[in-house]
């Protein structure tokens, strides 16, 4: 038995692809050489379903960088049915709504059903698969992985799957022995075949006759257990063929190796601890064939909450990529994928400062020991496609933040030069492309209401002040006119100048968000005012602008 949390690990690799795609060599495939992901469209697709996207992206391309020809293939399990109602829905625009959003009454009447015969709650495609395939189809394009996307309805369909199905029926005593070492409900009446009712649509698990000759099962439409509730069956009796159906899952993953070709597979710890098992074992002794080589990867959680589309517990890589660039959220799942990560958006500027540095090490500009050099060197260019020969010009995410409290390009730019960020003789596409960083910066500072929440007063608020605070704003305008001084000296500053004017330090604080940001609170005045225009700022200080 192969365990898949010990792939990739047995030799010296800076970055964890190169590992498995030694694995796959190791078993000299052909080519090409086929990659799978997959999972079932039962609703909202969220950054945890980009494992299967991007793990997988991952081994594609270290396979490629030797030369081999690669299939990535992503299995969407349409034929799946319909188990229970999910709490949030999405529209192909990525509007995620509750249930009052649509017709829940019937969704909730096509519950037992296979994704591809329920109907699209929005009205927008053939089916409730359809649509939310459409969804991981567009997650994949946003991140710019190409995937060749396989409905397993259309496997079951088209007769792509016949010769599995067939297979499976005609050696059920032997599948009956395989799986009863994995699960309790196998006995001696057990038909691994679920028959879609004629009459109702819901997919049946009680099978009365196979008659492999004709390619057909008889059955009965009872009811079936759907975790804690009971889809009821309508009773009726009749015949379906092997394409009006489906294979349990823990025969159709394996089916879908020995049709697809699989060569690697990436899958979550769930199937890992559960279907994995399984799955190898009826790959070699029920359709005579080895399984691919797994790679196991850790779930994601948000902000400490296990990811879930049936609990709407979600973030769609829609609501990330406006708060980070696509290379950030691709070099995040260049993570170690055994270890579990949480993704909290209060603190996506560390991992913006994670990409930086990494970035940094590729183009040298940054030391790091052996190994962090050789995975940068690996997988940086994996993250970003065809790297530029200089290094591209990136604000910190954090000062990106304080620049969008301000629309004014022109305050931009002078802030960023003069905080050293953009040089003084950056061309306008040097500028833009710094300056794309500025609005997802702010859109977090918008979502999480975070310390960079503040809009920068573009004209002079109508304030006034008692004589002591307008001595020291006087006196601290007439300092940085002088001094120019960086964030940390102007911040200290502040608080000397509060002093010899007998000011308390924060009404002098305050009357600085007031000329400023027109509120009474805001970020450190310090760092907030010294990238600014100098001009600007002693003007304001001087309430003269």
């Amino acid at each position: 038995m192969t365990d898949p949390y010990e792939v990739g690990t047995g030799t010296r690799r800076a970055f964890w692809a190169d590992a498995v795609a030694d694995e796959v060599l190791a078993r000299d495939p052909t080519d090409p050489v086929v990659v799978k992901g997959g999972v079932s469209p039962s609703g909202v697709p969220h950054l945890g379903h980009v494992n299967e996207v991007m793990r997988g992206h991952y081994v594609a391309e270290a396979l490629r960088d030797r030369g081999r020809e690669v299939r990535q293939v992503f299995t969407t399990d349409d034929r799946d049915r319909l188990r229970a109602l999910p709490r949030t829905l999405a529209d192909l625009e990525w509007n995620v709504v509750g249930l009052e959003a649509v017709d829940a009454g019937a969704l909730g009447r096509n519950l037992g059903r296979p994704y591809t015969d329920v109907p699209d709650p929005f009205g927008c495609c053939d089916s409730y698969g359809a649509h939310f395939t459409a969804l991981l189809e567009r997650t994949a394009d946003a991140l710019d992985v190409p995937i060749d996307v396989v409905s397993t309805t259309d496997l079951y369909d088209s007769g792509q799957f016949d010769a599995q199905v067939h297979h499976v029926l005609e050696h059920r005593e032997r599948v009956r022995a395989v799986l009863a070492r994995f699960q309790d409900t196998v006995d001696d009446d057990y038909v691994p075949f679920f028959a879609r009712c004629e009459v109702c649509g819901h997919l049946t698990e009680t099978i009365t006759d196979v008659d492999l000759e004709a390619g057909t099962v008889a059955y009965v439409c009872e009811d079936v257990a759907a975790g804690e509730d009971v889809i009821e069956g309508c009773g009726h009796a009749g015949t379906a063929t092997l394409r009006e159906g489906k294979l349990p899952w823990r025969l159709e993953w394996p089916a879908q190796w020995a049709a697809l070709g699989v060569d690697v597979e990436p899958f979550g710890k769930d199937h890992a601890e559960g279907s994995w098992p399984s799955g190898e074992t009826i790959a070699r002794e029920v359709f005579d064939r080895a399984p691919p080589v797994p790679m196991v990867y850790e779930w994601f959680t948000l902000a400490g909450e296990a990811l879930s589309s049936s609990s709407g517990t979600v973030i769609t890589v829609d609501e990330v990529l406006e708060f980070l660039e696509v290379a950030v959220v691709r070099y995040f799942f260049t993570k170690n994928p055994s270890k579990q990560r949480d993704f909290d958006v209060d603190s996506i500027d560390r991992l913006v400062e994670e990409f930086d540095r990494f970035e940094a090490v590729y183009y040298g500009d940054r030391e790091a020991d052996e190994m962090a050099a050789e995975r940068a060197d690996r997988a940086y260019p994996m993250v970003v496609g065809e790297p530029a020969d200089d290094r591209p010009v990136r604000i910190p995410y954090a000062f990106a933040a304080v620049l969008g409290m301000t629309d004014n390009r022109e305050l931009r730019v002078e802030m960023a030069r003069r905080s050293g960020h953009i040089s003084p003789d950056a061309d306008e596409a040097t500028l833009d492309a710094a300056l794309e960083r500025v609005p997802r910066a702010r859109a977090w500072a918008e979502r999480t209401d975070n310390e960079f929440n503040y809009r920068l007063a573009e004209a002079r608020p109508d304030v006034a002040f008692d004589a002591a605070t307008a001595a020291a704003l006087e006196a601290l305008a007439d300092f940085v006119e002088r001094a120019d001084p960086d964030a940390e000296t102007l911040q200290g500053e502040i608080y000397e100048t509060a002093k010899r004017h007998d000011v308390p330090v924060g009404d002098l604080f305050e009357a600085g968000y007031r000329l400023f940001l027109e509120e009474t609170e805001g970020p450190r005045l310090g760092p907030f005012l010294a990238p600014m225009d100098t001009e600007f700022v002693v003007r304001r200080l001087r309430r003269a602008g």
